[in-house]
């Protein structure tokens, strides 16, 4: 599974950030769409999956002085919690 960051910002004061995951199975997509609340939208002929998170402005994860000056280092970061973050929830689906 590949997780990227394709676009993140702000909309009327609401924070968000959209990932853009590869490398899923039609049965782990399913599985995402099934149990998460977020906002999903697949690609069926692309074979993504993309997941907008919304934020509040403190849990937004690039609203800091620090996040504008390392934006890469801020996106990877956020990339590999999201990665983490599937991969453990995936994990229900072979139990």
């Amino acid at each position: 599974m590949n997780v990227e960051i394709v676009d993140c910002g702000e909309i009327s004061n609401n924070y968000f950030v959209d990932y853009k995951i590869t490398g899923l199975t039609e049965k782990q997509f399913k599985f995402l769409e099934n149990n998460l609340d977020e906002k999903l939208e697949y690609s069926h002929e692309n074979n993504y999956l993309k997941i907008r998170m919304d934020f509040t402005k403190e849990l937004y994860p690039f609203h800091t002085e620090e996040s504008k000056f390392k934006k890469e280092d801020y996106k990877t970061r956020e990339e590999y919690e999201m990665n983490l973050f599937l991969s453990s929830f995936l994990e229900d689906l072979s139990i």
